[in-house]
């Protein structure tokens, strides 16, 4: 995935920022439920945020529900790199079913996301 984005002009991104942008992404998300979701601290993750931000990937907007609250919004950027990755996600996906047949990959997809639903 990092590949990808690098060849694609979005260079300025390293693999800690791939785990605010993997899926399903923070769009509409409090900065305290995406660090809970992702097992990282609320500062870890203010620090990607801020280093998103400045790079034109984020931005943390007033809570419509809750004005003391922020929401995390993909800027035009954001949105570009997120597709970058799941085009990436999508390539490696059929290499994979190439390689190990497409009955054997859906169960290995489907064993996936149940133990991501675990987690």
């Amino acid at each position: 995935m990092l590949e990808r984005l690098h060849e694609r002009g979005f260079d300025d991104l390293d693999a800690a920022h791939l785990n605010v942008l993997q899926y399903p992404g923070p769009q509409g998300m409090r900065p305290s439920d995406l660090a809970a979701r992702l097992r990282i601290s609320k500062q870890a993750l203010n620090y990607l945020l801020r280093d998103l931000e400045r790079r034109g990937y984020t931005e943390r907007r007033p809570d419509p529900e809750d004005m003391r609250s922020r929401r995390i919004v993909l800027t035009r950027r954001g949105h570009s790199a997120v597709r970058v990755i799941r085009e990436a996600v999508g390539d490696t996906e059929r290499e994979w079913a190439q390689e190990i047949g497409p009955k054997r990959f859906a169960q290995l997809r489907a064993l996936l996301l149940e133990l991501n639903e675990l987690s």
